[in-house]
């Protein structure tokens, strides 16, 4: 091919790149809808960089790689920023890392500086701007010289104070953040707006820049919205900040939320470590972080490396692995659970995402399929997190040919034939028939799984059930080794192996034991508290409703289930089988702990920053405190986090005594518990 048809062909494709990169900002910045994933965007940027850099004549003004995205909408006023709020240059490995150092370091003259290593939160940047301690403008960012004004909608949000104070302070300066929903919130506001047949958000990056984009702040201050300082864009004759680190905390002594994970580093070793932590952790989090930002602390620094293009040379944004991408959906599957339910899964194109191959996606339940309008054909955004299942997050319903089909349930069970029924307020749909041999196999496997009986897995589950050897759990424990050796490939040292650990089931908890029964709700933390306030089987078995109710953190949805399942007499068979086969069926009741918070009974409802929910309710037990699930007359005290939901306004309804999360930290430390 000769030189110049290179260059056309290269003209040509830098063209096509142009349009689709401006369709695709247009799409996740203006209508807060995106089509493709961030990872499928970057790639999309990274050829365009590509050709530009072999081709350095057709870089052009307009052209994406020399802006920042997302035009601010004349509709909400304009703000000049006083200072860019420039887009961060990408790394997608540790190769890439170091050549953003080693270019650093060749800059400034200098082998070392120390850097802040921040979450790269996945939300909507804003600058704030105080004048004599007073918020008096929020703006988006952007095309990173003039953004949107939303002040009123910012103004909405309880975590951007609306008045600061300090012995010195600037008579005006600019704080820069990341407003963003957290993962519980982007759900509810979901199912609110499916129950209200609207359009959905896709992540919770849109759900965010969208409810801050409502015309009406008062539709805004209904959004479950937070906000992270991560920098000080400039200040006016008060405060001289050397550096990053000093600035973050600066902020924090100003009552602004700081992101408590950030770090900082010497080399680029605890940089990496930093990422590679925050990649296997990323889940635990209750907000999208999709990378991690690194920032050359030394504002000094910072201002001799300057700028290039659009991206500063001192920062550059360390990329997670991709969690989304889009593929086909080919066809709607249904696995039987333990306890019947119909569970519908994706049957995908093969995808790659995050470095493995995706052929399977979660779909929740029949409600999630329609809510989303999720149809057989669609081409559909997958998203993968962690060790977490795939799971469909939307289709993309501007690629549909007409031709997709939307989701029929089946109406007899595809594992034993017999029909299924979705019975009031339930979300699944569930087999009728109780000997239907998928939900053999499913109470079977979650049994020796949660029971530990090593060496009796999904395949010898299965064999056992095929030859008739077990019905249920309760058989188990009147397998023999003849018995076993029947089975095909079962060999003598392996059977007795499995009979060791039958035998040493026997002697596990209670709570064990109530986790592996698959009795509906009840979890392992819920298995813990029905052990230690009724001690023993039997003792649960004849509780009544109000009596399961009396337990701390039991609701009426948990007792009704319990209160169902020990009044099954198919349950109670099995009960007994295993009563007979010598299993462990109670334990020592403790006492309840005595402490300053004896006689109180608190509700913890939203998200709490400081620590989990779970470790919360753990120290107010340690204090003598018992915990609610739900709100009753009796509750003493409702601890309000992020995103509370309806508890709040039932709380109010009761007179019941609000605490906020500082509140309520308070209290705590008045007792030493933190």
């Amino acid at each position: 091919m000769s030189q110049g048809m290179e260059v056309y062909d290269a003209q040509q494709r830098a063209e096509e790149l142009h349009s689709l990169i401006r369709y695709h900002d247009y799409r996740y910045y203006a209508l807060d809808d995106p089509e493709i994933s961030d990872a499928e965007y970057d790639q999309l940027m990274r050829e365009l960089r590509q050709i530009e850099s072999e081709h350095p004549e057709l870089i052009s003004p307009d052209s994406p790689t020399q802006r920042v995205s997302g035009a601010p909408i004349e509709a909400f006023g304009v703000v000049q920023h006083r200072i860019p709020l420039l887009s961060l240059a990408n790394a997608f490995n540790m190769a890439d890392l170091e050549a953003w150092y080693a270019r650093a370091v060749r800059l400034v003259d200098t082998d070392h500086f120390s850097m802040v290593c921040e979450p790269k939160i996945d939300g909507l940047a804003v600058a704030l701007v105080y004048e004599n301690g007073r918020f008096v403008q929020g703006a988006t960012r952007g095309d990173g010289l003039r953004g949107e004004n939303i002040t009123p909608n910012l103004r909405t949000i309880r975590s951007i104070p609306d008045v600061v104070s300090a012995k010195k302070l600037p008579t005006s300066f600019e704080v820069r953040g990341e407003v963003y929903m957290s993962k519980q919130g982007f759900e509810k506001l979901n199912q609110e707006l499916a129950d209200k047949g609207e359009r959905l958000f896709a992540n919770p990056r849109n759900s965010a820049a969208g409810s801050l984009r409502q015309k009406n702040p008062r539709l805004t201050a209904k959004r479950p919205l937070n906000f992270w300082a991560y920098a000080v864009g400039w200040t006016e004759d008060g405060t001289e900040l050397s550096g990053q680190w000093e600035a973050l905390n600066w902020l924090k002594t100003l009552s602004f939320r700081v992101n408590p994970h950030i770090a900082q580093t010497d080399t680029l070793q605890d940089a990496e470590r930093y990422y590679q932590q925050w990649v296997d952790r990323r889940h635990e989090l209750d907000y999208e972080i999709d990378g991690m930002v690194v920032k050359i602390d030394d504002f000094e620094l910072q201002r001799q490396l300057g700028v290039v293009g659009r991206e500063p040379r001192w920062a550059i944004a360390y990329k997670f692995p991709p969690t989304q991408a889009t593929t086909k959906l080919i066809n709607i599957g249904v696995n039987v659970g333990r306890t019947g339910s119909l569970n519908p899964y994706a049957i995908l194109e093969p995808v790659n995402i995050g470095g493995a191959t995706v052929k399977l996606a979660t779909m929740h339940n029949e409600d999630d399929i329609h809510r989303k309008d999720i149809r057989i054909g669609d081409t559909v955004v997958v998203h993968r997190a962690g060790e977490v299942i795939p799971q469909i997050v939307a289709p993309v319903i501007s690629r549909r040919t007409g031709e997709e089909q939307p989701y029929v349930p089946p109406e007899l069970c595809p594992s034993c034939g017999e029909p299924t029924v979705r019975l009031p307020g339930e979300a699944m749909r569930y087999c009728t028939n109780r000997a239907c041999p998928a939900q053999a196999f499913r109470s079977l496997e979650h049994f020796v799984g949660v029971m530990d009986i090593e060496g009796l897995g999904e395949r010898w589950s299965s064999a056992l059930l095929r030859a008739g050897l077990v019905a249920d759990p309760g058989d188990v424990y009147f397998l023999t080794k003849e018995k076993l050796l029947t089975l095909d490939r079962m060999g003598d040292k392996l059977a007795q192996n499995i009979l060791d650990q039958i035998e040493k089931s026997k002697e596990g908890s209670l709570s064990r034991l109530l986790g592996a029964l698959g009795i509906r709700h009840v979890g392992w933390e819920m298995a813990e508290r029905l052990s230690a306030r009724f001690g023993s089987i039997d003792t649960l078995a004849s509780a009544s409703v109000e009596e399961l109710m009396s337990a701390g953190g039991i609701g009426p949805r948990i007792a009704e289930s319990v209160y169902r399942f020990f009044h099954d007499e198919r349950n109670l068979e099995i009960i007994e089988k295993l009563r007979k086969g010598g299993v462990r069926m109670e334990e020592e009741v403790k006492p309840p702990k005595e402490g300053p918070l004896t006689g109180q009974t608190f509700v913890i409802t939203g998200t709490l920053s400081t620590f989990p929910r779970s470790r919360a309710e753990a120290i107010v037990e340690e204090l003598g405190g018992d915990i609610g699930s739900s709100l009753t007359r009796k509750t003493d005290y409702l601890v309000v986090g992020d995103s509370p939901g309806s508890k709040l306004q039932q709380a109010e309804r009761y007179g019941i005594k609000l605490l906020d999360e500082q509140t309520f930290l308070e209290l705590l430390k008045q007792h030493s518990a933190v």
